[in-house]
């Protein structure tokens, strides 16, 4: 009789409820469980939760959904309650999806028999936003460490146009000999400005600075 009570109590709630004993066979599942997981009452009755939703936890590690001996092991009655925990089911459809589950443990004494109801409310519009704003923040992330790569390798003056040329002329796979001849400068004047460069662009060789001014935009 309380039993009945107890799950005639359960079809009156929002949230999505059913009871399960200790090894997780639903005893009891209500309207807002079908619309919420899928499945009619008179398939799940009887049937084990763990076989039926498949429950898995935030580390993708299975997570038992009914009641359990190490879950009993440690609820003494006194603490308070299980504290409620976040899971992600398989529904009917065959999709997944996320619900927050609370529990209360029914001791009938009666026939002392216990029972697990799980309260259960959809939380995927939640998880999306949590997993939205982890994008976002490892984007920032991102953002932050090109920017201070870009400080770092900044140049500390501008290039002058005699610098842009001979970079330009280097990216084009021109040797040293004909840079200098083009632009009618000795070998000596040619290494005095890659000094400058290098300086400049806080590089260390004449290649490295090349890919260093095509990545910034001084030079195409």
């Amino acid at each position: 009789m309380l039993e009945t009570e107890l799950f005639a109590l359960l079809e009156q709630t929002a949230d999505a409820a059913y009871a399960v004993t200790e090894r997780g066979e639903i005893c009891s599942w209500n309207g807002a469980a079908e619309r919420l997981f899928g499945y009619p009452a008179s398939e799940v009755l009887r049937r084990n939760i763990d076989e039926v939703l498949e429950g898995r936890d935030a580390l993708g590690t299975p997570a038992l959904a009914g009641g359990t001996d190490a879950m009993i092991r440690r609820w003494d009655g006194t603490s308070g309650g299980i504290p409620d925990f976040d899971l992600e089911v398989r529904a009917q459809s065959g999709g997944w999806i996320w619900v927050n589950v609370s529990t209360i443990v029914f001791d009938n004494g009666r026939t002392g028999r216990r029972l697990f109801v799980r309260l259960a409310r959809d939380i995927g519009q939640r998880r999306r936003n949590e997993e939205l704003l982890n994008r976002m923040l490892e984007v920032a992330r991102q953002l932050v460490s090109l920017a201070h790569n870009a400080s770092h390798h900044a140049p500390v003056e501008p290039l002058s146009e005699q610098e842009r040329r001979i970079l330009q002329l280097f990216a084009h796979g021109t040797n040293s000999a004909t840079i200098a001849r083009q632009l009618k400068i000795s070998a000596q004047t040619l290494r005095n400005h890659l000094h400058h460069i290098n300086r400049k662009l806080r590089t260390h060789n004449r290649l490295e600075a090349v890919t260093h001014a095509q990545r910034r935009g001084f030079i195409d």
